[in-house]
């Protein structure tokens, strides 16, 4: 079986990554590199793992949330199209069978709010785990001074956790947004969209979704 780290050593996944995030960050988007891809990856199999899914599904989802930006390296435009098509060469090169491969091109393609559904657990996991990395640490513009809104609230966001909760079937975005830098309002208006999907992605797990800002429940 492919395993991550096969994945993650792989050197067209490795230039792959580095150079979508560089398009990206000459475009003024937030940080889409190693540790973005990490971080979904990871949390994506986390979410699986503590709803007890199988061993297998939790390291799928662990593959499609790290390979799930690599299509930035052509356009931002329909990106995760394109990530899907770059993820089934590279697996298939690595050997994977057709059928896992087909559950991580799921995945991937549908992973942006603009066009995505989640279609399979996988699928879901990848949406909720990509769509909770909020943080300062991905803003790559170094001039407070020209932030757009998109770095602001990025920039206002010291915490973001993905809590589950598998006995009451609920998960729980939990943020902390310093409202000196960004406004809760300003925060909806980027984000509001992707809320929704990982709502949506909370119920194919069969949860309910709950958002915390603050220490506040809104959802």
């Amino acid at each position: 079986m492919i395993t991550i780290e096969q994945v993650r050593q792989d050197p067209e996944v490795v230039a792959f990554i580095d150079r979508a995030n560089e398009s990206l960050k000459a475009l003024g988007y937030t940080e889409h590199g190693p540790r973005h891809a990490g971080r979904v990856g990871k949390e994506a199999a986390r979410v699986l793992a503590e709803l007890d899914f199988s061993t297998r599904d939790v390291e799928l989802a662990e593959i499609s949330g790290y390979l799930h930006d690599t299509g930035n390296l052509i356009h931002r435009d329909y990106h995760a199209l394109s990530g899907a098509q770059i993820a089934w060469q590279i697996l298939r090169r690595l050997g994977m069978p057709p059928e896992e491969v087909a559950l991580v091109m799921g995945a991937i393609g549908n992973h942006e709010e603009e066009r995505g559904i989640p279609t399979n657990p996988i699928a879901a996991a990848v949406i909720i785990a990509d769509k909770a990395d909020v943080h300062r640490g991905r803003v790559q513009n170094l001039d407070r001074a020209s932030f757009d809104i998109h770095d602001r609230v990025n920039f206002a966001a010291t915490r973001s956790a993905v809590l589950v909760d598998p006995e009451q079937r609920t998960i729980t975005l939990a943020l902390s947004i310093d409202t000196s830098v960004a406004t809760v309002m300003e925060y909806f208006e980027i984000f509001l969209s992707r809320m929704v999907m990982m709502r949506k992605a909370a119920a194919l797990l069969n949860c309910q979704f709950h958002l915390v800002m603050n220490d506040t429940e809104l959802s």
